[in-house]
């Protein structure tokens, strides 16, 4: 079997498509090559695209008050890119490379291409786009959830030591 078509068979966004839409969108697909230091995408940019690492470790990066703060690392297998496609908004944050990077980069005039030829399988696509984008959402409340119980223990600690 394709490698590919294994790579993206084992994602979460692409599981439980058929090998034959996945083949599909692999026609569609371009490969994007970065450097160190190079982006996919910055911050605040307008988003066209969805990406699927295939090579190389990356970060994504958010800036705040003139600091850059490393918000997850990225490795292969790892689809990034994805929000901006569905909400139709500016991406959220930055993708730097970390080491040599190969990426599969899918427009979202190539997931429409999905849609025109089987309604099921983008269906299916888009499902599973919404179960990452949800599961991201809960682990990051969780880590709100934390770090703002952490805040209040400390502060309540520190009130009790003065």
């Amino acid at each position: 079997m394709n490698p590919r078509i294994e790579l993206l068979q084992a994602m979460p966004v692409f599981g439980a498509l058929r090998e034959e839409t996945l083949q599909f969108l692999l026609g569609l697909a371009t490969t994007v090559s970065r450097a160190p230091g190079e982006f996919f995408f910055r911050e605040d940019e307008e988003a066209q695209s969805l990406f699927v690492l295939e090579e190389g470790r990356a970060a994504v990066v958010k800036h705040w008050s003139g600091h850059q703060y490393v918000l997850a690392h990225l490795a292969k297998g790892d689809c990034f890119g994805e929000m901006s496609i569905m909400d139709l908004r500016h991406r959220s944050a930055s993708v730097v490379a970390l080491e040599p990077c190969r990426a599969l980069e899918l427009s979202s005039a190539n997931l429409m291409e999905v849609y025109r030829k089987d309604l099921e399988q983008f269906t299916l696509m888009q499902m599973n786009m919404g179960r990452e984008v949800s599961r991201r959402l809960r682990d990051a409340d969780e880590r709100l959830f934390q770090a703002k119980v952490g805040a209040e223990f400390l502060a309540e600690y520190v009130i009790r030591s003065t």
